[in-house]
């Protein structure tokens, strides 16, 4: 095993960023207006699920069309630019059109927690740091999606909608950043 503090907290930050469960509270709070319950535990563990193992069979995916993980990470690195330039701008590139299904899975889980911005940041993630780095901070992450699952009336009072507005800029900025890291460090390696 190779765990390293710092890996795991800066995979930390990026998939908090990315996940931006604390900027879904709104989305959460419209979900359960219209009636429909969450169940905050079967939502975190189905994500975790899902981005787990997006993180071991994303790579042979990749494979399988001839991509490696340096290009994919340069991909990812502008899917993640363009989800700080929502978050900082506000302003909506991606639309989330799925299908609609039971509430705690779909849109909760998928595509909400771990959709394509999840999906891009694990494999990128996955060309800079060590996998159980990685798995230790989805499961930290999930833990405190749980928490905000559980709670997103009391995190709203406690919070605000300017304090959520706040944090969810505060982070975009940092997830701007670190897109442009991960954008430099990855297209050196492919020129």
């Amino acid at each position: 095993m190779n765990f390293n503090l710092l890996q795991i907290t800066s995979a930390s930050m990026v998939l908090f960023a990315i996940i931006d469960i604390l900027g879904a509270v709104p989305i959460i709070l419209n979900i359960k207006s219209k009636g429909q319950e969450v169940n905050a535990l079967r939502a975190s563990a189905v994500a975790l699920l899902i981005l787990i193992s997006f993180l071991f069979t994303g790579e042979g995916v990749l494979r399988l069309f001839s991509v490696d993980i340096q290009s994919f990470a340069v991909a990812g690195a502008l899917i993640i630019f363009i989800f700080s330039l929502e978050m900082i701008l506000d302003v909506e590139i991606f639309r989330n059109k799925g299908p609609e299904g039971t509430t705690s899975i779909i849109p909760i889980a998928f595509p909400l927690i771990a959709g394509p911005g999840s999906f891009t940041t694990l494999l990128s993630l996955r060309a800079e740091y060590a996998a159980e780095n990685i798995i230790t901070a989805l499961i930290l992450n999930l833990i405190f999606v749980y928490f905000v699952l559980k709670s997103t009336s009391r995190v709203e009072k406690f919070m605000g909608v300017g304090g959520i507005y706040i944090i969810r800029k505060v982070f975009g900025i940092i997830l701007l950043a670190i897109a442009v890291k991960l954008f430099t460090s990855n297209i050196r390696s492919l020129l």
